[in-house]
C-alpha cells in the first residue's frame, strides 16, 4: 500500500511538473498576433501595389489602342 501511495505521489509530481513546464512557452505565443497583423498589413500594401500596377498597365494598353486607332483612321480615309 505504501508503494502504491508513493507511486501516485510520484506520478502527480511528474504530471504537474510537465504541465508547469508546458505553460511557460505559451506566453510568447501571445506576441505573435502582432506579427500576424503586421503581415496582414504588408499583404494589403502588396495587394494595393499590384492593383495600381494593373491599372497603369491597363491605362497604357488603352492609350496604345487609341494611338493605333488614330493612326488607322487616316489610312481608311485615303
Amino acid at each position: 500500500m505504501k508503494r502504491l501511495a508513493l507511486l501516485v505521489v510520484a506520478l502527480v509530481f511528474a504530471f504537474s511538473t510537465t504541465v508547469m513546464a508546458a505553460d511557460k512557452p505559451a506566453a510568447p505565443a501571445a506576441a505573435e498576433p502582432a506579427k500576424v497583423e503586421k503581415a496582414a498589413d504588408e499583404k494589403k500594401v502588396e495587394k494595393k501595389a499590384k492593383k495600381a500596377k494593373k491599372a497603369k498597365k491597363a491605362e497604357k494598353k488603352a492609350d496604345e489602342k487609341k494611338a493605333e486607332d488614330v493612326k488607322a483612321a487616316p489610312a481608311d480615309k485615303k
